[in-house]
């Protein structure tokens, strides 16, 4: 059973972005079924008796996961049909990713008991400010649509979905929401982890490249916010903090999760 769910969640995903944007109902209750069954797919996957499972294709799945329900939410209001067409086909994928990259298990005996939080925030964390990067990018996108940089190298399908977006106004306003949720995760994340290594390790901080790349994250998330509030930062600006700041945090976890995983094929519980 377990192995059957991510698949119908991916199937879920792709069938609600063919139902057209005037079927509302259909289209709410394809996505909400979708979500509901990759929540089960990830909650069996993640949560064992004794052992959590960790890896990058799991951080992926949950972030995707997350955005869709963020997408779920928002669309109730808005129409956000260009987005579900770029969105949930990638959900799809990230659903069945865990699948082929199943992670390694990490073992619960001797762990604090603040430990599954931890990781629970953390996910949490990574998976609002991809959404957040996700975001940027398609705003990148109809930046450069509505300046015409892209009339002849745009897809036909992209330029269409595109079309069909929110004004960018909105778009930035959704964005620094994300922003401002991933940013508040992200900082619980630090100080949970700070607790979490005193009690493991003796050390409030270990100083390898996860713990520098993730606090440089955290601070290029928090010069974003500064900007936006004292200086009104927004554009291009915005969208390369954003990307930035998700890269950097993408490099500390889920890339070093996958050269050991997939390319070292070692373990890092």
């Amino acid at each position: 059973m377990q192995t059957y769910l991510p698949f119908l969640a991916a199937a879920l995903y792709i069938a609600c972005s063919f139902i057209p944007g005037q079927r509302r109902l259909l289209d709410s209750m394809t996505t909400i079924a979708g979500w509901l069954v990759h929540a089960a797919a990830l909650y069996l996957t993640i949560f064992m008796p004794n052992e959590l499972r960790v890896g990058f294709a799991v951080m992926l799945s949950a972030a995707l996961w997350v955005s869709v329900f963020v997408y779920w939410l928002e669309s109730r209001n808005l129409s956000l049909d260009g987005l579900k067409v770029l969105l949930l086909p990638n959900a799809a994928i990230m659903a069945i990713l865990p699948v082929f990259f199943p992670g390694s298990l990490v073992a619960m005996a001797g762990k604090p008991a603040m430990f599954p939080w931890h990781i629970a925030i953390a996910l949490l964390s990574y998976s609002t400010l991809t959404i957040a990067a996700f975001h940027a990018v398609v705003m990148t996108l109809q930046d450069a649509h509505l300046h015409k940089q892209a009339s002849k190298a745009t897809p036909p399908w992209l330029s269409k979905a595109i079309e069909r977006l929110p004004a960018l106004l909105m778009m930035e306003k959704i964005l620094f929401r994300l922003v401002a949720m991933g940013f508040v995760l992200l900082t619980l994340t630090v100080l949970s982890g700070i607790v979490f290594s005193e009690q493991v390790l003796g050390v409030a901080f270990k100083w390898d490249h996860k713990t520098i790349l993730s606090l440089f994250s955290w601070m290029l998330f928090g010069i974003l916010l500064i900007g936006r509030r004292w200086r009104g930062w927004r554009g291009k600006t915005v969208l390369s903090f954003t990307l930035s700041g998700f890269l950097t945090l993408l490099l500390a976890y889920v890339g070093s999760r996958f050269v050991l995983e997939v390319i070292l094929h070692r373990s890092l519980s």
